[in-house]
């Protein structure tokens, strides 16, 4: 367990000290090509690891195991991409998703059963998209009719990462049909052990399957599994929403800032097969310093932003929007540079961020996070509408 009573440095210096010793240090190689079964084993043995020194949450609140100061957990994520730890990406949606969407608006039941059992490994997915309802999340038509006690769901759910390992999925679906679109949508916690659920992954364009496909066909679902009122789920997505495009960027923009730019940084320092090193080039030494001043303010941007307890609306939007595109300008960079040889590197290793190193499949990855959450459009029609006050545009029925 790392103290968490100290000053800063303090809790620098343990951080290192923690990170030394229980970083696995031939992660990457074992990673590298691993099995499907392989990853999801690292996954839980890593997060536990994490656990166990009081670091798997510390964005939660102190009862529920976390309490930790925005200073400590951004001196915290910049030592672990400083020393190249392995990322959470198998528990990711659950520990910030599905956390953030029960304490904000679950009930106390719905808390004390989830967040323990999250702590013991339980994995969570997404099921908000849909075929024909992705940024237009309003247009959806999974449909939950009432049934005695609970609901019976209907329809098709896509781009859900790591359904295929979940054990819970947090789903939007329509409960009244003939009301405007945001207005008939409920928010339910569906046990993905269900009868009526069929999985598929979805082979991805780096080899990958993260993202799946979901069908439900007549899946029960109980009346406690509701979070907030029926139909009122449009208002509790904007929770989970919020919490994907805020507090997940505080760890992922210091993952880019640290990590990322010091692979991009030894990169361009490294000889080329001429034998000189690309940082002697004028213009890479331009870009290079431009990169460098665009993952400093992302980095203040996000600290400034989780410190605030009363950020405007569309400070989240402005974050996930910088963060993102900024991602493929860092990739686009480092593919540029790696050259010919980045492209015949067919596997990145499991587990780590979207700024590993193998830069022609980090570029292919970056295009993820310009789209999910809300597509750069929709984060700049939220900054234009909530943030500057511009005409908002005209709204479907």
């Amino acid at each position: 367990m790392v103290s968490d009573s100290g000053g800063l440095e303090e809790f620098r210096h343990e951080i290192r000290q923690w990170c030394a010793t229980n970083i696995p240090p031939e992660w990457r190689r074992d990673q590298t090509g691993a099995s499907d079964e392989a990853f999801v084993q690292f996954q839980k043995e890593w997060f536990q690891q994490l656990r166990k020194a009081d670091l798997a949450v510390p964005h939660w609140p102190a009862e529920w195991g976390g309490g930790m100061s925005v200073a400590k957990q951004t001196i915290l994520y910049r030592e672990l991409a400083a020393h190249d730890a392995p990322r959470l990406v198998l528990p990711f949606v659950s520990i910030h998703h599905a956390a953030s969407t029960l304490l904000s608006a679950g009930t106390e039941a719905q808390r004390t059963r989830h967040l323990p059992a999250i702590l013991n490994g339980e994995i969570w997915c997404q099921g908000f998209s849909e075929p024909g309802a992705g940024s237009d999340m309003a247009a959806l038509k999974t449909s939950a009719r009432r049934d005695g006690d609970g609901y019976i769901v209907n329809g098709q759910k896509l781009w859900a990462s790591g359904a295929l390992h979940a054990d819970w999925c947090l789903l939007l679906a329509r409960t009244d049909p003939a009301a405007p679109k945001r207005h008939g949508i409920s928010y339910f916690l569906m046990d993905m052990r269900s009868p009526g659920i069929e999985v598929r992954p979805i082979r991805q364009a780096t080899g990958e399957s993260h993202f799946c496909e979901i069908f439900l066909n007549d899946v029960f679902i109980p009346g406690d599994q509701l979070v907030g009122p029926e139909n009122k789920g449009w208002t509790v997505a904007q929770e989970t929403l919020g919490a994907e495009r805020g507090m997940t960027m505080l760890e992922l923009a210091e993952r880019l800032g640290t990590g990322g730019f010091q692979w991009v940084l030894d990169l361009c320092r490294s000889p080329g097969a001429d034998g000189r090193r690309p940082i002697e080039d004028a213009v890479v030494a331009d870009r290079l310093a431009t990169l460098d001043i665009e993952v400093t303010g992302l980095r203040i941007l996000c600290q400034e932003f989780v410190e605030q307890r009363s950020a405007g609306p569309a400070d989240a939007s402005i974050v996930k929007l910088y963060y993102s595109e900024l991602l493929q300008r860092m990739t686009d960079f480092g593919t540029e540079i790696a050259g010919l040889a980045t492209h015949t590197e067919l596997q990145k290793p499991l587990s780590s961020g979207w700024e590993s190193g193998t830069w022609a499949l980090d570029f292919i990855s970056s295009w993820e996070w310009t789209i999910p959450g809300g597509t750069s459009e929709i984060q700049r029609t939220i900054i234009g509408e909530r943030g500057l006050g511009l005409p908002r545009e005209p709204r479907g029925k």
